[in-house]
This record gives structure tokens, sequence and C-alpha cells, in this order.
């Protein structure tokens, strides 16, 4: 099958990240799943959530904000703030975030604080949730890495990586990590969140008017297995490029991604 772009079945687009891409935030990225490409940023404040205080909830929580800039698509994109509220699609993407980044950190051990994830669209060919998750990740974790190396955090909070990314059924045949053509045609989309020891934290599927069978779901599963095991390798190597000038703190950095 050739598809539109000539990948492999199998293949993820040119995967990038750019760390501290906007210096102002305590950890950063631009991540291109090939013509996507998303700015995640993690933003740490040392307060909670009222609801937090209220309950008296222990440690801290994480949120995350998503938009898509309205130059973003082939035609511009109204911003959601002149349409007085907020697009049902941005808040089921930036729900979707935040459920997936909790999953990965142990909120009890980050104190009274709130990181905030900012993740914004600069161009979208397809992918845009799957890139914001998997830099989302990155952004959290080069923050958490500051955090844990200024002393201001006693035990490291990342229990494991994330990372997500799109299968489909497109011609009759399960692809990886479907761009804009792709997921406009295809007859069935899934989006696959997992950890680095595949442990699933969403699937999102659904046929578009279409049916899919147990085997056309596994070797979509399979794929995006797959697909995920190159994106946490490619993850781990942004994290520590993000603070390359300090070889002390790299070391540090590296023993807290390994431990059990």
């Amino acid at each position: 099958m050739s598809r539109p772009d000539g990948r492999q079945p199998d293949q993820l687009r040119q995967i990038s990240f750019v760390p501290n891409i906007a210096p102002y935030a305590t950890g950063s990225v631009l991540v291109s799943f090939g013509n996507t490409k998303v700015i995640c940023a993690a933003t740490i404040e040392d307060d909670v959530p009222r609801w937090m205080k209220a309950q008296r909830v222990e440690g801290g929580w994480l949120t995350a904000e998503y938009s898509m800039l309205p130059y973003s698509t082939l035609e511009r994109k109204q911003r959601d703030i002149s349409k007085g509220k907020l697009d049902g699609r941005s808040s089921e993407i930036q729900r979707l975030i935040g459920r997936a980044l909790r999953a990965a950190i142990d909120l009890t051990k980050i104190g009274q604080r709130t990181i905030w994830i900012d993740c914004d669209v600069l161009q979208a060919d397809g992918g845009t949730r799957t890139a914001s998750i998997t830099g989302g990740c990155v952004a959290a974790a080069i923050a958490l890495n500051r955090l844990f190396a200024a002393g201001k955090l006693k035990h490291f909070p990342m229990k494991k990586l994330v990372a997500a990314v799109s299968a489909g059924i497109f011609n009759g045949e399960p692809i990886l990590d479907l761009n804009y053509p792709e997921d406009k045609d295809a007859a069935v989309d899934f989006n696959v969140v997992m950890t680095e020891q595949f442990e699933f934290v969403e699937i999102q599927g659904s046929g578009e008017e279409a049916v899919f069978s147990a085997e056309e779901t596994a070797s979509m599963l399979a794929l995006a297995r797959k697909g995920i095991t190159e994106l946490i390798d490619l993850q781990k190597q942004a994290i520590l490029e993000a603070d390359r000038a300090s070889p002390g703190d790299l070391a540090a950095l590296a023993n807290a991604f390994t431990r059990s």
C-alpha cells in the first residue's frame, strides 16, 4: 500500500524534540510529528486548586490547557476567547492530556504545587493530541528534573514516561501515526496512550461510518506499541539534552529515570 507521504504502514513520521523553546517556562519543548508542530510548556506554581484545600487533599495537582493557534490550519481558526467559550474539542483534548500526565507523576511528592501543561499547536497535520501528550510529558519531566536538582523536591515524583500515537485503518490496511489526509479518509481511527512499561493509560477508537474486527484492533494496538517504543527513546534523549550544559545534573537525572 502506498501512503500519501510514502511511509511504510508501521513507520512514524519524522519526530523531533527541541527542548527549552520557551525560556520563562520551568520546562518546555517544541515537538514535531512530521508537519504537526506543538509547543509544550510546563510551569510550576506554589499553590493548589481551591477544591484541594477544601477537601484537604495531600500533594499537588497537574492540569493542562490546549489550543490551536489561528494560523495552525489552512483556514484561520477562530480563537476560543473570541467565541466566549472553550471549544468542545479543545476541552476534550486538554482533559485527555491532563489524565495522561497524571498517570505518570506521583502528585503526593510534589508538595502543595500545581503543574500547568500548556500545549499550543503551531501547525496541524493530524495527531495534535498525541503530539501534545508526548511533548507535554517531556516538558513536565524537564521541569521536575530542575526542581529536583535544585533541592526543592525530596523525592523524584515522575514514575514513568508516557507517550501517545495514532493508528488506524486506511485503504483497508492498519497504519501507524496518521497525518491529516489519512486521518480524514481513515475507516477507523485510534489514539493510544501508553507508559514506557506498555501499560495502557487510555485508548480512544471509533469507526468512521465503518466497523472493525478484533484482528484489526490487535493490529492497530501492535502498531501503537511499536510507535510508542520509538517515541519513549526519543523522549529520553530530549530530556537529557535539555540540561546538557550541566554534566553533574545529567548523571543525577539519568539515575532518576532508572529508579524503580
